[in-house]
């Protein structure tokens, strides 16, 4: 199991914090590194968690959730919304999105989605969202790799290239 791991490992993502806002107002967050676009019409995302994450009840009830990209320099974010905590959102700056779900700042891009469906995934729940509102600003991407965290290397541009 370990060493399936770690090939699943050899692929390089980015890393997304998945927020929700719950009855009664309580907030939850996640990080993960299992989301991608599904489908542009509609506007499709998917994301998937643990059947074990102690938030995957609250992710099932809420009805809605935000996907919140994040940037090189919110690692800590990411480390946070890793770890159990009673409240993971303790002096993180966030606003509110359609129905209330808290959006991280800083964020490089933020997806508020409706979830539409969830589906068996053997231990994992796979949640589809479609997409109801979403932002991008730029910068460079938190990119996860091999168990670790990367930074994301642009080439630099040292020729201009003409017609030939």
């Amino acid at each position: 199991m370990r060493s399936l791991r770690e090939a699943f490992g050899q692929y390089a993502t980015g890393v997304a914090v998945v927020t929700a806002a719950l009855p009664g107002g309580g907030r939850a967050g996640v990080t993960v590194n299992s989301f991608t676009s599904v489908s542009l019409d509609p506007p499709l995302v998917l994301w998937c968690l643990s059947r074990r994450a102690p938030s995957a009840p609250a992710f099932l009830a809420a009805g809605r959730f935000a996907v919140n990209v994040l940037a090189a320099d919110q690692e800590h974010l990411s480390r946070r919304f890793a770890t159990p905590s009673p409240d993971k959102f303790a002096g993180v700056e966030t606003g509110r999105g359609p129905g209330g779900v808290p959006l991280l700042a800083g964020a490089l891009a933020r997806f508020t989605c409706r979830t539409a469906t969830t589906y068996d995934g053997g231990d994992h729940l796979i949640f589809v969202g479609e997409v109801e509102h979403f932002e991008r600003s730029d910068g460079e991407p938190l990119v996860f790799h091999s168990g670790g965290y990367r930074a994301f290397a642009t080439p630099e541009r040292t020729a201009t290239w003409a017609g030939v």
